[in-house]
């Protein structure tokens, strides 16, 4: 009886150090494992405990705080090594005790592995997701060990029984860490076997896209850049907006829908603002732009899981993404955020679409909402699908599109990469070209420097500059400019407008187009 169940607190530990806590296989073993300690009435105490006291911030937060340092470096070790001094492995009795008990164990964790995959099964679940669920509910941990121990000392039991059930608790959480981490990889969704980005959308297609918030302030950004989007019936706009909360004071993941959600005062202490502010957006493009907003409650190492989730449920073409440093209006630097920074980078590695950080550089908000717009073009996959976001800029006839294209002295025509630049940036020379508000001016680089030099000049004459990230490309516009590179997930461009020595005041955009696997197969 004590192996057919399981506990929420190590189940969730374990999810939490596999970090897959907020993956749809977490959240369901999460939901499993809480079920099974309803039932279990020693626990009754602890779980309205629990329910009295508020999630998160201020209260949930600070008695974590307070109490999480002393419980799990004192208590906690005090506590096991109390029960663990109870087994003497000497005493284990003989073979076919062990063989007998061991017989048992393994008998009920096949019976619950069975159970698991044929309930999957019939809900349509992956086979291997449903054998790493029986793994994850047959984990055990510090909890089970104890009470183990407790159990089988209350009763009297024999040190033969107490012994055996010990080791093998230390072989089934060896093997459901070890099965779990080979079997499942929550990010293998996301491969972009399906194009899922700005330059294959059709002509006066909604552009639906994904961007992230983490504080107030972003929101402020993400309003602006969608309204630069320029919301009208032929290009419309659905816009999910994901604010993202660290976990702090509860144990279990939260993703709120406040679409779905009905709005409570608990919901809307932390993201009333959002909802507010993004209705407000809807409301002055009624019939062109759509803005639905969510809440995420995760561990920071968890995020990027919120954020690719939801740009693949959404099927959304890119998202946007918060740089990590906001800077004051004079150029120095307000606020650095690690976190944020990690997020970004793994987002651009796992994304299923394409992906954009906005830089913004402490510029003040365009009230006007009329924008002069610069688009740096040098060539490849992600300058080609940022100039493909430009041009949706450009559709509002009030805003002001430039596009720069540098090419080296030693340009060639006819390579492939540089016949689909050509006729990508052949309807600014051709169809656009009787529009006003387009403008395409061509220049030919000799080096880095004065690649550099012509970034500098034109750095303050606009207010919004979009960039591809061309990661991994080479050309002799930027070379050397790589190993002076601060900021690899903003490119080489990118990291230039961003750096402390240029004086930009302009948002910046680096894009990064969607990675198809089927590219990075054939590279190899």
């Amino acid at each position: 009886m004590a192996h057919s169940g399981c506990s929420f607190a190590v189940i969730a530990s374990f999810l939490s150090d596999l970090g897959i806590l907020n993956s749809e296989l977490g959240r369901l073993a999460l939901s499993s494992a809480f079920l099974i300690d309803i039932s279990k009435n020693v626990l009754a105490g602890a779980i309205v405990l629990g329910l009295a006291v508020p999630e998160g911030p201020p209260l949930g937060s600070e008695l974590v705080n307070q109490f999480d340092l002393f419980s799990t470096w004192i208590l906690t070790p005090i506590f096991v090594t109390c029960c663990v001094m109870k087994v003497n492995l000497t005493m284990c009795g003989p073979p076919i005790l062990i063989v007998v008990i061991f017989g048992f164990i393994i008998l009920v964790h096949t019976i619950k592995l069975f159970q698991c995959f044929i309930v999957c099964k019939y809900c349509n679940m992956p086979s291997s997701d449903g054998l790493c669920l029986a793994l994850i509910l047959s984990c055990k941990g510090v909890i089970d060990t104890c009470s183990f121990v407790l159990i089988y000392d209350g009763i009297r039991r024999s040190q033969k029984a107490i012994g055996a059930m010990v080791i093998s608790t230390l072989i089934l959480a060896t093997i459901s860490r070890a099965g779990v981490k080979l079997l499942y990889d929550p990010s293998r969704k996301y491969a972009g076997y399906q194009k899922r980005n700005i330059m294959n959308l059709k002509q006066n297609t909604e552009l639906r896209l994904v961007a992230v918030v983490h504080r107030a302030i972003h929101m402020v950004h993400i309003k602006d850049f969608l309204n630069l989007c320029s919301p009208a019936p032929d290009n419309a706009l659905v816009a999910d907006v994901l604010y993202l909360m660290e976990l702090i004071g509860r144990t279990t993941p939260i993703f709120i829908s406040h679409r779905l959600q009905q709005r409570k005062r608990s919901t809307q202490n932390y993201s009333i603002e959002l909802v507010v502010t993004f209705d407000l957006f809807e409301r002055d493009h009624a019939g062109s732009a759509t803005a639905n907003t969510y809440t995420a409650i995760s561990p920071t190492t968890s995020m990027p899981e919120d954020v690719c989730y939801l740009a693949l449920d959404k099927n959304a073409a890119i998202i946007i993404l918060p740089f990590h440093i906001r800077w004051l209006k004079n150029g120095s630097i307000e606020s650095e955020d690690n976190s944020v920074r990690s997020l970004n980078l793994k987002v651009l590695e796992r994304a299923p679409c394409s992906v954009g950080i906005l830089v913004d550089r402490g510029s003040t908000t365009n009230i006007s909402q009329v924008y002069k717009v610069a688009m740096i073009f040098l060539g490849g996959p992600d300058d080609r699908e940022a100039f493909c976001l430009a041009k949706r800029f450009s559709k509002n006839l009030d805003n002001t599109l430039f596009v720069y294209r540098l090419l080296s002295c030693e340009h060639n025509s006819t390579g492939w990469e540089e016949m689909i630049d050509d006729e990508e940036l052949r309807e600014v020379r051709g169809a656009y070209v009787r529009h006003e508000n387009v403008k395409y001016e061509q220049k030919t680089i000799e080096d880095a420097s004065q690649t550099t030099s012509f970034i500098k000049e034109i750095a303050n004459k606009f207010d919004f500059i979009i960039v591809g990230r061309r990661n991994g490309l080479k050309s002799p516009q930027t070379f050397g400019l790589e190993n002076w590179t601060e900021y690899p997930e903003l490119g080489v461009i990118g990291d230039l407008l961003a750096s402390r020595d240029m004086e930009c005041k302009a948002s910046i955009l680096v894009v990064q187009q969607q990675q198809q696997v089927n590219k990075s197969i054939t590279s190899k």
